[in-house]
């Protein structure tokens, strides 16, 4: 009896990490990373990997709104030495990343110390501006890329056929 016991508990245990696994990832919700050494910094960004579905991304915001740039979990910017959106210096640690449709075709990249739903202009700890383009391919899942350029970073995010670029440096 005891080992009818067991083995219906485990196959019960196996059942519902699978389904939870299984409903993790059909609603995107892995993790991604993106990681560089730009200058003498190193710098990682952590990011949820929605599914496109398709929808339109770009098309769901409204201009004024903020968006967690990913799923789930906040996206978080990592880095070992200070960094300048624009001529804002964001201090070295672990910051959240979001960004804010400001109009139609203009965004900018927030560093922030609150996650989207708790967000308001205090949390604003720097802003970039970023590009918006077309890409030629549609990207089904979220994917934030990061790379050096000397000094500078470039970070693009693709999901579907929309493109957003920012740039940041390392400061001295």
């Amino acid at each position: 009896m005891k080992f009818l016991t067991r083995t219906g508990l485990g196959v019960a245990a196996i059942a519902a990490i699978s389904l939870g696994a299984y409903l993790l990832l059909a609603q995107g919700g892995n993790r991604g990373e993106a990681s560089a050494t730009i200058g003498s910094a190193h710098v990682s960004i952590d990011y949820g990997r929605p599914m496109l579905k398709g929808r339109d991304p770009l098309s769901m915001l409204k201009p004024g709104q903020v968006w967690r740039l990913g799923a789930s979990e906040p996206t978080t910017i990592e880095t070992d030495h200070d960094l300048l959106f624009g001529n804002t210096r964001v201090p070295k640690g672990k910051h959240i990343l979001l960004a804010e449709m400001v109009e139609p075709g203009k965004w900018v990249l927030l560093a922030s110390t609150k996650a989207f739903d708790e967000y308001d202009s205090g949390a604003k700890i720097a802003e970039t501006p970023m590009k918006v383009e077309n890409g030629r391919d549609s990207v089904e899942q979220m994917t934030i890329k990061l790379s050096a350029n000397g000094n500078q970073g470039d970070l693009e995010v693709a999901w579907g056929t929309s493109r957003l670029a920012a740039t940041f440096s390392v400061a001295e």
